[in-house]
């Protein structure tokens, strides 16, 4: 199990991810709006595709309301989502 630190940007002007800050957040930018729950959901979908898994085996677990967030990979281990991102 993986666990991920990531800035989330909403209603950017497109969907992306990276790079990493100096202290190892990633940055994620989505074009949901921050409202009922759109932006979570784009950022899950958005990692899920990245990492090549699942959305089921992601979880936010820090953060729900927050743009700084902690998202648990449940399928890969710190080593494999380094290399996978």
């Amino acid at each position: 199990m993986a666990h991920l630190h990531i800035r989330v940007q909403p209603k950017a002007s497109r969907n992306g991810i990276g790079p990493f800050s100096d202290d190892g957040v990633l940055k994620v930018r989505v074009t949901a709006a921050p409202t009922d729950g759109k932006a979570n959901a784009a950022v899950i979908k958005l990692l899920a595709k990245r990492l090549k898994i699942a959305p089921a085996g992601l979880a936010i677990v820090r953060g729900q309301t927050s743009r700084n967030k902690t998202v648990e990979i449940a399928e890969l281990t710190d080593a494999e989502l380094r290399q996978r991102l």
